[in-house]
């Protein structure tokens, strides 16, 4: 950015400032409402075959779904707290076979089936009392709903109907399980938690710029620009909302990155204005540099990490895609604000950004130069430059020690087991955890187990197309038994002859096959049968779609895993360039991609050693473990932790190339440029990590997993890769660091980023 933007800025600062101030206003009426507008799911590919089986049951067998799931007792309340409490108070003495639960229960289950949004409701007493909808010690009965609509229509039906029910069924105790009663509570859960993360996270972020800055008027820029970007954000994304489906979950992630990047810009504009003015220059000399070198930084830098963010837009589940939506706006707002706004609150505020210095009394000489108000020591004799000089007489040692670190801390991902989070995402003394635990434990397992199969193409000879399909599948190892409109059939042979529940299994030219399986369906086992269910051919002239959650999992696994590629293309491949366009270089770049590959994969390892194992668990509040990883969190901690650890490599690379263009010394220019950026990108990473491990309060697993390891990654970032392997890496490459072909430089020449030696 040339000198004359930066006067351009001072000229106009106030200007700036009238339009920043409006800009605010619009966000912030245009942000109103948003939670409103956001969506529940988005966790599966629309177009797999575990949908196209849901939608299909959904409109020919409604009586078969299980969207929502109550439970019914006469004893007890609904509210007790803890679930052993709980299950005794639902163990009381009313059978759900006598007169009175039997009468309560038919009336419940028709009120509930006149609801709007219901297509179809299924009990223990309207459905011939089936063993599988009654508890085994006989006090507890099921209703089972079919919900209209899409998963977003299913949660809000649920969150109407069940308060309804409850107020209006005097007499019995009423519980909530299913898919929508989960997308519903999470979407209490993920609100509550980001007002609670917002209020922890503001006052401690404070302090900690206090401590960075000591001036109250410094600690408070940064998240006046933090603060604009969250609401311009929230505001586009309020008005995507009206356009495309926008999760539930992107509010968390975008008021997180707001906060960490609007902060984490603001710093090294800041740092590099008081650099300037005590250095001797005025205000609107400390302006140029700062907009030219650090404004310029900045840019590349909300540049590279928007580019790794929209590599979520290739995914087809719109879960992925609304951490692209949101984290794109937020982070291209905060660029912008630390770029345009922030340069022109300094133009105004000038020498006074240094005032109200809350702890001058606290320190003495020394520790007031090292905030910025005076003169600092040479940079040889800082902290960060000898600590770069020691590691770099032995890289080697240094280096091969953090990558040993971190090849430790990475080796658990290769046990990663993926699935799909479900009611376990959920505190463990969440209504919906309960019930579905009273489920599991309660109930015949039989009905956890069973695996939807629609058949398309059956035409009138039902036994002639169904029966040898059921023979076959019934001979699929881990498969107990198979029902359909034939009959019930297991290790290869007919068990039961069909019952009165057999016609219902067909819907005109559909028909309804249920795999019972001998292993849980949110197992690695349950996703294995899927596709030895899937092996099976078809009928002769069929169609067949295999559903369930299991059938989701792998499905959305399979989703995730062919457009991973194509994500990690855009990612690597926009770095690569961007890269070299800020270096000239062709090696940084390669070792950019592989550091952060490092970093990562370490990041990965911790997640799967607490989250899915569950050790050290109680350190991120003890969530519930299931041994799998949700399918979505490592290919979205990569696009959204690959960005943040190029944010710092820009930032340090920009003061290393600075000091070499001068020197042409390489180890110095190192040196040169961790004291620089050592302090404040430390300063940095623990602001980002704090915002970020706030944000991991929540009870819902999945944000606490995306907040503790991108965190991580953040603070292995800061420390083992840019203070260790950097300095380590650059000193064994040498002069080599700075080599691109005889093309390439020509090419660099003509549209990258230039400097002069002397600028």
């Amino acid at each position: 950015m040339p000198d004359r933007f930066s006067a351009a800025l001072y000229r106009r600062r106030t200007a700036v400032l009238w339009v920043s101030a409006l800009a605010l206003v619009l966000a912030a009426i245009g942000s109103l409402g948003v939670e409103n507008r956001l969506v529940h799911g988005g966790f599966s590919d629309p177009d797999a075959q575990s949908s196209r089986a849901g939608r299909l049951m959904s409109e020919h067998f409604p009586a078969a779904g299980d969207d929502l799931v109550l439970l019914l007792s006469g004893a007890g309340t609904a509210d007790s707290p803890p679930t052993a409490s709980l299950g005794r108070s639902l163990g009381g003495p009313r059978s759900v076979d006598s007169p009175a639960m039997t009468s309560l229960g038919t009336d419940l289950t028709r009120r509930a089936e006149r609801t709007p949004g219901v297509r179809a409701a299924t009990s223990y007493w309207t459905a011939g009392r089936t063993p599988s909808m009654r508890s085994r010690d006989g006090s507890i009965a099921l209703v089972s709903l079919s919900l209209r609509g899409d998963e977003d229509d299913q949660a809000k039906t649920a969150e109407r109907l069940v308060p309804d029910i409850r107020r209006h069924s005097e007499g019995l105790t009423v519980m909530a399980a299913g898919p929508a009663q989960v997308q519903s509570e999470v979407g209490k859960q993920t609100a509550h938690d980001l007002l609670l993360a917002e209020a922890i996270a503001m006052p401690i972020t404070l302090v900690l710029l206090l401590l960075v800055f000591g001036s109250a008027v410094a600690a408070a820029l940064p998240l006046v620009i933090a603060l604009l970007s969250v609401l311009v954000s929230r505001a586009v994304l309020n008005a995507l909302a009206g356009i495309v489906s926008i999760s539930v979950y992107s509010m968390n992630s975008t008021v997180a990155l707001g906060l960490g990047l609007g902060i984490d810009y603001s710093l090294f504009i800041l740092a590099r204005f008081r650099e300037e003015l005590r250095g001797g220059a005025t205000v609107r000399e400390a302006l140029g540099p700062t907009v030219r070198r650090a404004g310029r930084t900045v840019a590349f830098s909300g540049l590279t990490v928007a580019l790794s963010l929209s590599a979520l837009l290739v995914f087809p589940q719109f879960f992925l895609r609304s951490f692209a939506y949101g984290g794109i706006v937020v982070v291209l707002s905060a660029a912008a604000g630390a770029v345009f706004v922030l340069p022109a609150l300094l133009a105004v505020l000038g020498h006074r950004v240094d005032r109200y210095d809350v702890f001058a009394r606290l320190r003495g000489p020394a520790r007031r130069a090292a905030s910025g108000t005076a003169v600092p020591a040479a940079p040889a004799s800082g902290r960060w430059y000898r600590f770069a000089m020691a590691v770099m007489r032995r890289p080697v040692l240094y280096g091969g020690g953090a990558v040993l670190v971190l090849a430790v801390l990475a080796s658990p991902f290769t046990r990663a087991s993926p699935g799909l989070f479900g009611d376990r995402a959920l505190p463990a003394d969440s209504q919906v955890h309960r019930a579905t635990q009273l489920l599991r434990t309660r109930f015949d397992a039989d009905a956890l187990r069973t695996v939807p199969v629609v058949v398309e193409g059956v035409g009138r000879d039902r036994t002639r197309v169904l029966e040898p399909y059921a023979l076959a599948l019934s001979e699929v190892r881990d498969v107990r038994r198979v029902t359909t409109a034939t009959g019930t059939y297991a290790a290869g042979r007919r068990v039961r002859e069909p019952g009165p529940a057999g016609a219902a299994s067909v819907n005109g030219d559909s028909a309804l096959v249920s795999v019972v399986a001998a292993v849980d369906q949110d197992s690695p086992a349950g996703t294995r049968l899927v596709g030895r269910l899937r092996g099976v051919a078809p009928p002769d002239g069929g169609t067949v779609s295999v559903g369930g959650q299991a059938a989701a999992v792998k499905d959305s696994t399979s989703a995730i895993g062919r457009a991973a590629p194509a994500a990690i293309g855009i990612v690597v491949g926009s770095s690569l360039v961007l890269l070299f366009l800020f270096t000239g270089s062709v090696l940084m770049p390669v070792k950019a991609l592989v550091l952060n590959t490092f970093s990562l994969s370490a990041t990965f390892g911790a997640m799967v050693f607490v989250f899915q194992e569950g050790h050290l668990s109680f350190l991120v509040g003890s969530p519930m473990h299931t041994g799998t990883l949700d399918a979505t969190i490592p290919i979205l901690t990569f696009c959204v932790a690959f960005g943040l650890s190029m944010d710092y490599e820009v930032f340090l690379l920009s003061r290393i190339r600075e000091r070499y263009l001068r020197t042409g010394d390489n180890t110095e220019s190192v040196a040169f440029g961790l004291q620089h950026t050592g302090r404040i990108i430390t300063a940095a990473a623990v602001l980002v990590a704090v915002v970020l491990f706030v944000f991991a309060i929540s009870g819902v697993t999945l944000l606490k997993m995306l907040g503790v390891g991108l965190a991580l990654a953040v603070v292995l970032d800061a420390t083992l890769v840019r203070a260790v392997l950097v300095p380590s890496f650059m000193r064994l490459a040498g002069r080599a660091n700075w080599w691109a072909p005889g093309p390439l430089r020509r090419l660099h020449d003509r549209v990258g980023l230039r400097e002069d030696a002397g600028d």
